[in-house]
């Protein structure tokens, strides 16, 4: 394997009785040699709100990667949301990605009315957003796109880098594909299958150059639940609490549509191997325990598996 190695942050409330140790989990993870650690954004139940997580993990870490996976930008004023990013941008010298949504069918249309958003051209809202906020960290004063138009924009936060943080889109639809590789900085599915990673790869990088861009972009990424543990059948009941919890589905339906794997290192490792075979090059591991404790045992058991093959530290 050639990947970088990331973890997602327990930020679920029902994970945690000290938010502090939230930091710790993320020190730890550098520490532990992870390129990145990322929080994740829903309206759907009690949990550490993403950028003040990453705004509290900026100044505490020194060279990981700080990610989200992923934002959902119409939770957010599009204004407000670019001063934060950037902010958080110049907090952590460079180092935060965005990966962004547009949500869930069936799932995310409370969020967006309780954010008083139409759940209409929601992908259109989407692009629109990620441009707008391109826009103001280049310090542009007017934006006029499909969805959102501005005439007049007030002077906002120019980002830490030029051209603002990489950009990221979740998602593996064909519109999301197009899209991913014509306007975003990189990718970040959870296929069930590998096969079905290397073609929705494939077609990213097919839209990528009409769009005048190389054919390397888009950043390969892949967001993967895991569960290291010698129990297999264990494992996978563990697996399903996990899927019950989060999503009120069982495990074997989940499993249908996202990327998941319990079982011993070896067996873990070679289920990662196969994605990498398949072109991913940074790796997100939600880990499918249900406590923080046990969140911390399985950080250092991943790493333990995935950090020798992971490739150099850092980076996007």
């Amino acid at each position: 394997m050639n990947m970088r190695l990331g973890v997602l942050l327990p930020t679920n409330h029902s994970q945690w009785d000290d938010a502090r140790r939230l930091v710790d989990f993320g020190v730890r993870a550098e520490r532990l040699g992870y390129d990145s650690v990322w929080a994740n954004d829903t309206l759907l139940g009690p949990r550490v709100e993403p950028l003040a997580m990453l705004a509290a993990l900026a100044s505490a870490t020194e060279r990981v990667t700080l990610g989200t996976a992923t934002l959902l930008p119409a939770l957010r004023r599009p204004v407000t949301a670019a001063q934060e990013l950037a902010s958080i941008d110049h907090l952590s010298a460079g180092r935060l990605v965005v990966t962004v949504g547009a949500g869930f069918p069936g799932r995310s249309e409370i969020e967006y009315a309780v954010s008083e958003v139409p759940w209409e051209r929601r992908f259109g809202r989407l692009d629109d957003t990620v441009a707008l906020w391109r826009a103001l960290w280049a310090g542009k004063r007017a934006f006029h796109g499909k969805v959102l138009c501005f005439d007049e924009l007030p002077e906002s936060t120019p980002s830490y880098r030029s051209g603002g943080p990489p950009i990221w889109l979740g998602g593996a639809s064909p519109s999301a594909l197009e899209r991913a590789g014509r306007l975003y900085d990189g990718w970040l599915p959870y296929p069930p299958d590998p096969a079905d990673y290397r073609a929705g790869l494939a077609a990213v990088q097919r839209a990528a150059a009409p769009a005048g861009r190389p054919v390397d972009a888009v950043t390969p990424a892949l967001f993967v639940t895991v569960l290291v543990t010698d129990d297999v059948e264990g494992g996978e009941r563990q697996l399903d609490a996990y899927c019950r919890a989060t999503y009120g589905l069982p495990y074997e339906t989940v499993r249908t549509i996202q990327a998941m794997v319990a079982g011993p290192a070896e067996q873990v490792a070679a289920t990662l191997a196969h994605y990498a075979a398949a072109g991913a090059e940074h790796l997100v591991c939600r880990v499918a325990a249900p406590s923080l404790d046990t969140q911390f045992d399985q950080l250092e058991l991943i790493a333990g598996i995935a950090r020798p093959a992971a490739g150099k530290p850092s980076g996007r």
